[in-house]
């Protein structure tokens, strides 16, 4: 079984910072991409930010300068720095991993969600 558990949401002011925590357990063995996604009642599922190959990086465009994304293979962790929080970055961040669980095989997994407000 493989498992994705998030962690570091919760309650900030406008301007603020959060650092999310995405660790994943289980029988790997390996991890490609890991990133960030979020979503908001009624709205599509968006990609944050993604870290390819453990060494490039996307970001939307909204989080761009912002939010940075980065990875520890070591502890199968991947992270994301929030800087500058505003309140449209409201939502509920979800981390997603391609991860294989033999040379064969593999999909993509998605953690459980951690729910992040800004507000004052």
């Amino acid at each position: 079984q493989v498992q994705l558990v998030e962690s570091g949401g919760g309650l900030v002011q406008p301007g603020g910072s959060l650092r999310l925590s995405c660790a994943a357990s289980g029988s790997i063995f390996s991890i490609n991409d890991m990133g960030w996604y979020r979503q908001v009642p009624g709205k599509q599922r968006e990609l944050v930010a993604v870290i390819i190959s453990g060494v490039s990086t996307n970001y939307a465009d909204s989080v761009k300068g912002r939010f940075t994304i980065s990875r520890d293979n070591a502890k199968r962790t991947v992270y994301l720095q929030m800087n500058s929080l505003k309140a449209e970055d409201t939502a509920v961040y979800y981390c997603k991993a391609d991860i294989r669980t033999s040379i064969s095989t593999g999909r993509d997994y998605w953690g459980q969600g951690t729910q992040v407000t800004v507000s004052s």
